[in-house]
């Protein structure tokens, strides 16, 4: 098997270039003298003679024109493998997770915004439920954690209030049947278990009549008429629905952000995201967010 040396595959290429040992050695940083003996070796190595030594300017063979490609190729692979390890880029990990309906236009601007002054991170983001991401945030899954909770922990990095509301349809009977129909997340959602306890609380009777994954399937469904749900009251703005008057108001829940560092990149990057989250929920008329497609909380 014939190894082919990289530093004499380099010399042969930098000759056929340049036509001239003399140029090859200046471009290389080395004698004249040096780059011919790497010449020779390479021509021992495969048994033809690459380089027509009595042209000039001194010319590939017809064995040298063959080789001479698959040498550019194997030069610019040990390139890029090198830059594999040596560029920064990508190269670490910030793990964030957070309810889909978080994931905002806005948000994302935070995440690009933060990605182009640290090239070097990279940035990892899971959508779920927010009993799991806290559960797979105390187990060290993730660096970064925005939940919705009932009571924020005190070790939380930041917290802001998270209004949510009963909706019905604008276009929605203004006294429903009884039982009241409700359109709800899945099981596990926050949302889900709150409406069930107030409405059991007040001895109200009450069936699922759509459910969905989705915060933004829920309120197009309670939209077209299907039913009640409770929602967080800034995503409610973008759909054709109104507050159900007749349940009243519903205590807030809290929006919590969680890191597992305080200095760092960790905490920079939290401490933006907390300020975005304030922002929104401060000021509803002035976000830049569309119509959310969260999934349950």
């Amino acid at each position: 098997m014939i190894m082919l040396d990289q530093r004499l595959l380099r010399a042969f290429v930098a000759i056929a270039d340049t036509g001239s040992f003399t140029t090859a050695a200046q471009r290389l940083h080395m004698t004249q003298s040096t780059i011919s003996q790497q010449l020779g070796r390479l021509e021992q190595a495969v048994d033809r003679t690459l380089i027509d030594r009595t042209d000039r300017p001194v010319r590939t063979t017809e064995a040298g024109e063959r080789l001479l490609g698959y040498a550019r190729r194997i030069l610019s692979l040990q390139q890029e493998a090198e830059l594999l390890f040596t560029d920064p880029w990508g190269s670490a990990a910030i793990r964030i997770g957070l309810p889909d309906d978080i994931v905002t236009p806005a948000m994302s601007e935070i995440f690009a915004s933060f990605a182009d002054r640290h090239r070097e991170i990279r940035l990892d983001v899971t959508a779920g439920l927010s009993r799991d991401l806290t559960r797979r945030f105390r187990g060290g899954e993730f660096d970064i954690v925005v939940v919705k909770e009932p009571a924020a922990s005190a070790d939380r990095h930041a917290s802001v209030a998270e209004a949510i509301g009963w909706f019905e349809g604008a276009g929605a009977p203004r006294v429903w049947d009884d039982p009241i129909p409700l359109v709800a997340f899945p099981v596990g959602g926050l949302y889900r278990e709150t409406m069930f306890e107030r409405l059991e609380r007040e001895r109200r009777r009450f069936y699922i009549a759509f459910t969905a994954t989705s915060l933004n399937s829920v309120l197009v469904a309670v939209g077209a008429g299907l039913g009640i749900s409770l929602v967080p009251i800034h995503a409610a703005r973008h759909y054709n629905v109104r507050p159900a008057d007749f349940l009243g108001t519903e205590a807030a829940m809290v929006l919590s952000v969680y890191a597992w560092e305080k200095k760092g990149k960790v905490a920079e990057l939290a401490e933006l995201m907390s300020g975005q989250l304030a922002a929104q929920r401060q000021n509803p008329r002035h976000s830049t967010d569309s119509p959310g497609e969260g999934r349950p909380v």
